[in-house]
């Protein structure tokens, strides 16, 4: 028999599948360092436990059975996030109303994004033609209201930001657990995938529409030559210096939105110095585990009554995977991470290619950790 010594490692949890034993068992178990097998009798799985990954040998203690592995053993959460038609209870209704607020506004300001077309003929225009000042004005003209635009876009990147830091204060709050404030607050919860989704909408979006710093570097260059030849400007007033500043480097981020949140939530770990790391990564990886259960399990899958929650699920599964790998400080394809990266990759190359290539290519692209020598090369195989 092992001593208490050499049962160490990964905090795994199990829940009985027997209907009359509500039990959660957790034990801290690791690979042994010898090859003698754990148990001198691997045993079959326990009935209802389908969920768990055997990767080990199960050990029976009269009604409990216990699956015991060599590497860490992630089993989903044992609950249903309802992400179609979740309420809030009158404990989440000041931060729900809150976020609310906000989030009211996401689906405008995506339609704006993707009916953007840019000033890209105007600014060629006056480019070649830099004498003749109706071209100069014309596209100067055309410039301007697209700047407003982008400024409206910029200032509901710092509402949602507030929105979030709200949500992760709510969500990682003392005494529960990530997952029990999940399961609990699914409003809330709901409210966090909602950011997750239109921020890897809008990053899309932008990412394939180039027109967006075009317009932006030559309102900049013209405000600035406007400046030195004592011109008066009339966007001027609409974005300052200092906005513009701002606004420049926000667009120069690849996926500008992710970057905001992926700091917001930094930020927000900084801040809250009391509370320990793990609250604000476990939320995410646990928000992950959530997405990945109920894609992959039909009696979970089939609750859902509308087309559009695969696809939901699917982006909210991949931006907390995202904002975990910048969050943490080995990210989420280390060995240690608590996210299932395979299954996770696997739930995505399930789907028709043509409706994940974009989510597959966030995971290869705009991740922190990917390229880390702890990354397993069958993971980045997986990902090529």
């Amino acid at each position: 028999m092992r001593t208490a010594g050499q049962v160490r490692g990964a905090l795994t949890s199990w829940h009985s599948p027997l209907p009359l034993l509500a039990v959660t068992l957790y034990i801290r178990v690791t690979c042994p360092p010898s090859s003698e097998p754990l148990l001198p009798l691997p045993l079959p799985p326990p009935p209802g436990s389908s969920r768990l990954r055997h990767r080990g040998r199960y050990l029976n203690m009269g009604n409990l059975l216990k699956v015991l592995t060599c590497t860490d053993l992630e089993q989903g959460p044992n609950f249903f996030l309802d992400f179609e038609n979740a309420q809030p209870t009158e404990s989440e209704k000041e931060i729900y109303n809150q976020v609310n607020v906000v989030l009211k506004d996401a689906e405008g300001i995506l339609e704006d994004l993707q009916s953007y077309r840019g000033a890209g003929h105007e600014i060629r225009e006056a480019i070649q033609h830099p004498a003749d000042e109706k071209l100069q004005e014309k596209a100067w003209g055309a410039v301007v209201p697209l700047v407003g635009k982008l400024k409206k876009f910029y200032e509901f990147s710092q509402r949602l930001e507030a929105a979030l830091r709200g949500l992760l204060g709510a969500l990682t709050s003392t005494p529960y657990s990530p997952t029990q404030h999940l399961e609990r607050e699914q409003a809330l919860a709901k409210q966090f995938a909602e950011i997750l989704h239109f921020t890897l909408r809008f990053d899309e979006l932008k990412m394939t529409n180039p027109a967006i710093q075009n317009d932006f570097s030559y309102y900049r260059r013209t405000l600035s030559r406007m400046r030195i030849n004592n011109v008066p400007a009339e966007g001027e007033n609409e974005v300052n210096n200092e906005l513009a500043n701002r606004m420049s480097l926000f667009y120069a981020e690849a996926t500008p939105m992710l970057k905001t949140l992926s700091d917001a939530t930094t930020k927000f770990v900084s801040e809250n110095k009391n509370l320990p790391i793990e609250n604000t990564t476990d939320c995410l990886s646990t928000m992950a585990s959530v997405c990945r259960v109920m894609l992959e399990t039909p009696e979970y899958r089939s609750r859902f009554t509308n087309e559009e929650t695969v696809s939901f699920c699917l982006r909210v599964m991949v931006g907390v995977i995202i904002l975990y790998d910048h969050v943490h400080p080995v990210g989420a394809f280390a060995k240690t991470s608590k996210i299932d990266m395979k299954g996770c990759i696997k739930v995505l190359k399930d789907q028709p290619p043509n409706s994940v290539e974009g989510l597959l290519n966030a995971l290869r692209y705009t991740t922190k950790h990917l390229n880390d020598e702890t990354t397993s090369k069958q993971i980045k195989s997986m990902l090529q």
